[in-house]
């Protein structure tokens, strides 16, 4: 996922990655991304929106 300006909705990942806009090609990607927000890979909001974890100095 590249870095964008602000959290972004499950659907806009979906569509970056080529898999479409309807439900059950939306759901997959979400529960990727949930589970990938579970692990600590991931910042979700109470939104559910989606945004990487700010990167330390380095």
């Amino acid at each position: 996922m590249t870095a964008a300006s602000e959290p972004v909705p499950a659907k806009g990942v979906s569509v970056k990655l080529g898999k479409g806009t309807q439900p059950g090609q939306v759901e997959p990607v979400r529960d990727k991304l949930r589970r990938l927000a579970d692990r600590g890979w991931l910042h979700r909001t109470p939104a559910g929106r989606f945004t990487a974890l700010p990167q330390p100095p380095a």
